[in-house]
C-alpha cells in the first residue's frame, strides 16, 4: 500500500465520493452546453432536425422546472430508500456491514446521476436570457436535459432492483466472504514469491506508539525503502485491527535508530479513530460470525442463516489455514530479502473467536452445533501442519462439552458427531 492508494481506499468507503464526482460532471457539462448554445448549435440543429429542438422559451422554462421539481422528489426518497437499509441491515445483521453497503458503487452512482442532472438542468434554466432581443432559446440543451432525466428514470428503475437485493443476507454473506477470500489468497499467493526466513527479534530495540486509534495498516512502500536506506530491520508489533493506546510498543528495530527515523517510520502506520475495513479479513471473520449469532437471537429466530454463516467461514478456514503466522515487505529484486515482518492474527486466534461466539450463543441448538462439528471435522481434512490438527481437535473436545452441558436430549446429543447433512 502506498499513500495514494490509501488516500483512495479512504475516499471511496465515503457516500459522498462518486455522487461529488459525477455532480462536477453535470455541472461542466452544463458550461460547455451554454458555450456551445452561444455557437448557435441549436439554430444549426434546427435546421437540419428542427423536431429536436424545443424553441419556445416559456415551454422549455416549463419543462425544466417540472424535471427539476421531480428529479429532487426522487432523489429525497431514494436516500430514505438507503437510510432504511442501512438501518435494517444494522438491526437484523450488524452495524459492521454498514461500510460495505455504504461504499457499494452502484448505489453512489445512481444517486449521483440524479444529483448531476440536476445541476445540469439548473443551470440551463438559469442561462435562458430574459430579453427576447437576437434570443435564441437553449433548445439542444433541454432536450439533452430531458433525456438525462429518461436515464434518471431508467437508472431509478435499477436502483430499486439492486436495493431490494442488496438487503438479503445471502448477498451480503456472498459479498462479505468474496471481499475477505480474495485478500487472504492475495496474502498466501504474495508469501509465495518470497521467503519465510526473519532473524530472532529477542534482542532488538522496542519503540512506541504515541498515537491512540486503530491500526489499520502500513504504507509499505515508504517502510521497505526506509529499511533499506538504513539498513535495519523492522517487525511490527501491531496487528490490523488492533486498537492502539499511547505508550503501546510500536515495532523492534534491528539496530538502533534515532528519533528522527523513528518519526518517519511511525508516520508510515497508519491509524483511525474509527474501525476501517480495508483489506483486513480479520473483519470478513468478525461480520460473518455477528451475522451467524445475530440470527440465532430471538429477536431474529433465524437458525438457516447461522447455518449459511457457518458454510462461509468453512470455506474461508480452509484459506487462512495455508496462511503464514507472519506477513514481510521483501525487497523486488533477486534477493528477496525480508526486510520487515508484520504481526497477524494466527490460525487458532480466528478459530478460537468463532466457535467461542457460536458455543456461548448456539449451544442450546443441536442442529447448529453439529453444523460446527461438521465443520471442523472438514477442516482436520485439509490441516496444512500437525499443530493446525491439535487446534481443531481441541475445538472439537469443547465443542462437545458445552452440547453435553446444554442439550438435555439423548438422542439429539448422540447425533452430534453424525455427518450434516442439509435439510434446507
Amino acid at each position: 500500500m502506498d499513500r495514494l492508494t490509501n488516500f483512495i481506499d479512504h475516499i471511496q468507503s465515503r457516500i459522498a465520493f462518486f455522487p461529488t464526482i459525477i455532480a462536477l460532471g453535470g455541472l461542466l457539462t452544463a458550461f460547455f452546453m451554454i458555450y456551445l448554445e452561444q455557437q448557435d448549435i441549436s439554430a444549426h440543429i434546427m435546421e437540419v432536425a428542427p423536431a429536436l429542438v424545443i424553441d419556445d422559451t416559456d415551454t422549455a422554462k416549463t419543462i425544466l422546472s417540472t424535471l427539476i421539481g421531480g428529479l429532487i422528489s426522487l432523489t429525497v426518497f431514494s436516500f430514505s430508500m438507503v437510510m432504511v437499509l442501512l438501518n435494517q441491515a444494522s438491526s437484523n445483521f450488524s452495524p459492521r456491514v454498514l461500510p460495505g453497503i455504504v461504499s457499494d458503487q452502484k448505489h453512489q452512482i445512481v444517486l449521483g446521476l440524479y444529483i448531476g442532472t440536476i445541476l445540469y438542468n439548473i443551470f440551463i434554466f438559469i442561462s435562458i436570457e430574459p430579453t427576447k432581443d437576437n434570443y435564441q432559446t437553449p433548445g439542444f440543451s433541454v432536450l439533452l436535459g430531458i433525456i438525462l432525466v429518461v436515464v434518471c428514470l431508467a437508472a431509478f428503475i435499477y436502483f430499486i432492483h439492486h436495493i431490494s437485493q442488496a438487503i438479503q443476507v445471502g448477498n451480503i454473506l456472498t459479498a462479505i466472504h468474496s471481499r475477505t477470500k480474495s485478500e487472504i489468497r492475495s496474502i498466501v499467493k504474495n508469501q509465495e514469491k518470497i521467503s519465510l526466513k526473519f532473524p530472532e527479534q529477542e534482542h532488538w530495540e522496542a519503540y512506541e506508539i504515541n498515537e491512540t486509534g486503530y491500526f489499520h495498516g502500513i504504507i509499505e512502500d515508504d517502510l521497505l525503502k526506509l529499511c533499506k536506506d538504513y539498513q535495519t530491520k523492522i517487525a511490527v508489533q501491531l496487528h490490523k485491527g488492533q486498537f492502539i493506546l499511547d505508550g503501546t510498543i510500536g515495532f523492534t528495530s534491528e539496530k538502533p535508530i534515532d528519533n528522527d527515523l523513528k518519526e518517519k517510520i511511525l508516520n508510515t502506520l497508519l491509524f483511525s479513530h474509527e474501525e476501517l475495513i480495508g483489506k483486513n479479513y480479520i473483519y470478513g471473520f468478525r461480520q460473518i460470525s455477528e451475522i451467524g449469532v445475530k440470527a440465532m437471537s430471538p429477536g431474529i429466530n433465524d437458525p438457516g442463516t447461522a447455518l449459511n454463516t457457518i458454510d462461509y467461514l468453512t470455506s474461508l478456514f480452509m484459506d487462512l489455514m495455508r496462511k503464514a503466522d507472519f506477513e514481510y515487505l521483501a525487497d523486488d529484486d533477486q534477493t528477496g530479502e525480508n526486510w520487515v515482518l508484520i504481526r497477524s492474527s494466527k490460525f487458532s486466534e480466528v478459530l478460537f473467536n468463532v466457535m467461542a461466539t457460536y458455543r456461548l450463543y448456539c449451544k442450546h441448538d443441536i442442529t447448529v452445533m453439529r453444523k460446527l462439528m461438521h465443520m471442523l471435522k472438514t477442516l482436520t481434512n485439509h490441516v496444512i501442519n500437525s499443530d493446525q490438527l491439535v487446534i481443531i481437535e481441541s475445538e472439537i473436545n469443547e465443542l462437545k462439552k458445552d452440547a453435553d452441558n446444554n442439550i438435555e436430549n439423548k438422542r439429539d446429543l448422540s447425533t452430534l458427531n453424525s455427518d450434516f447433512i442439509s435439510w434446507s
